[in-house]
């Protein structure tokens, strides 16, 4: 089971500053950028989907995998990591270092991960999977690079760094999504639109250490539903359907702003009119942007996001997340469990909490916050999943 020492690692990435040596119009941030990331692998996937060798579950650990290396080895330029990932042998050695510092925290977690996670780092580059992350964070990367050039136009390394950038793009031509990026607005615009989450703070009507972003917080979100599904031994699609439901489950706050639990609980019926001004924006806004494919997957995990669904003959069915791994938990049924993305955005709200208090901040009624959901979960068991055994390593 997932136990507080990785879960404060995760929130580690929401300190590491990028591109902390130019200058910076907005704070980027490593746990920002992953999330771009995996928000691009998703897309850059989709095009790849009758690609042999494309496997989802291998593509969501080879970012989660990806993401807790950056953890560790952030302070490195990304020049300096080149060179030793150049040299086999060096950068072996560098990745023993790197398992060293993350085994304590990553051993708990269940069904093979930490043997999967050493083999990584291991093993070839060249498979599909590994080509999508890595054009994912190729992307992620020129983003950033577009505002960070934009507030530096004659600064030093600029050219340079635009120049490897321009060549490092023709590399990924071979991908169908890099090719369509780069011939269709429609599809720039939805990885722009995504990327705004990460000036979108949370909590952002108070002072709060560190600040996390509506985009960050969708990764941590992602990253536990993925690890609660491993625990429950949810089927490949199940895995697959709550990650990136995780991934997604706020894209919604791009038009409407972060609105916090307590605001939309407070008046009778505002939540459900929140949601459907969201649904309308979204169909006037996003879908618009997307193939027509996707539309169908997007609102599972945009607009009944906390809801436990199968797919039967067709139509979306609704059960709980109990009865899908009793009678559901195959990738026929698709299974999606709305309960655990919940579960897992309560706990992402609660560390929040938990590490504004242990960063001195009082105000915000961050302490009465952090007790009421622990107090929501304390008994709750989700499939098996004991969610209190969670929060009592809190205390």
């Amino acid at each position: 089971m997932i136990r507080k020492g990785l879960l404060l690692r995760l929130f580690e990435a929401a300190n590491m500053q990028r591109w902390n040596d130019k200058i910076r119009t907005v704070e980027l941030t490593e746990l920002d950028k992953q999330a771009h990331k995996m928000v691009m692998a998703y897309m850059l996937g989709k095009f790849e989907s009758d690609t042999a060798g494309l496997d989802w579950i291998e593509l969501i650990e080879g970012g989660i995998f990806e993401f807790l290396q950056r953890i560790v080895l952030t302070d490195l330029k990304p020049q300096v990591f080149h060179r030793i990932e150049a040299d086999r042998d060096k950068y072996r050695q560098l990745n023993d270092w790197v398992f060293q510092q993350l085994e304590p925290v990553i051993s708990p977690l269940p069904n093979g991960f930490v043997k999967r996670f050493r083999a990584y780092f291991e093993e070839s580059d060249g498979t599909v999977n590994r080509r999508i992350l890595s054009a994912a964070h190729f992307y992620a990367t020129k983003w950033e690079f577009d505002i960070i050039e934009r507030a530096n136009p004659q600064g030093y390394e600029i050219d340079r760094i635009r120049r490897n950038l321009e060549a490092k793009q023709e590399l990924y031509y071979d991908l169908k999504g890099i090719q369509h990026l780069a011939l269709y607005s429609r599809l720039r615009n939805f990885a722009d639109l995504c990327g705004q989450l990460r000036f979108q703070l949370r909590w952002s009507h108070v002072h709060r250490v560190p600040k996390t972003s509506v985009l960050g917080h969708m990764l941590i979100v992602a990253i536990l539903s993925y690890v609660f599904s491993l625990e429950i031994g949810a089927c490949p699609k199940r895995a697959y359907n709550n990650f990136f439901t995780g991934l997604f489950h706020d894209l919604p706050e791009v038009l409407t702003r972060d609105i916090v639990h307590p605001v939309k609980k407070s008046v009778g019926g505002l939540d459900d009119l929140i949601k459907e001004y969201e649904r309308e924006r979204m169909e006037e806004e996003v879908y618009c942007l997307l193939p027509q494919e996707w539309h169908e997957e997007i609102r599972i995990f945009t607009e009944i996001e906390f809801d436990g669904v199968v797919q039967i003959e067709g139509g979306v069915v609704r059960k709980t997340s109990d009865e899908i791994s009793a009678h559901f938990n195959s990738d026929s049924f698709s299974p999606r469990d709305g309960e655990i993305v919940e579960a897992a955005d309560r706990l992402a709200a609660f560390i929040e909490a938990h590490l504004a208090i242990a960063n001195g901040i009082k105000a915000g009624d961050f302490e009465k916050i952090k007790a009421d959901m622990k107090k929501e979960y304390a008994h709750r068991v989700i499939a098996g999943l004991r969610m209190g055994e969670i929060y009592s390593d809190f205390e």
